[in-house]
């Protein structure tokens, strides 16, 4: 917990076949924690070498616009779905 800046940092683990995407993962701990989606933000995901687990970071934010002034603009970037990241970068 954060509350200096309004965020919890949540550690998680998803066990699959195939490394899941961020918007997977982003969506599904938004549901988990029962957050709107526009508060959880993915940092980090991580694939254990000759493992199906993979381990990452989400910071979850008490507001949407808080967490767009705190996280940096290439974590923005990565947790867009890639059809809105592509249409913003043509």
């Amino acid at each position: 917990m954060n509350p200096l800046i309004g965020r919890r940092e949540v550690t998680f683990e998803v066990e699959e076949t195939a490394t899941p995407s961020r918007a997977e993962v982003r969506r599904e701990l938004a549901v988990i924690l029962k957050v709107d989606l526009d508060r959880v933000w993915v940092r980090r995901l991580e694939t254990k070498t000759g493992t199906h687990r993979t381990v990452g970071l989400a910071h979850v934010y008490d507001d949407a616009a808080k967490a767009l002034e705190v996280e940096p603009e290439h974590i923005i970037k990565r947790n867009q779905p890639k059809a809105e990241a592509t249409e913003e970068e043509a």
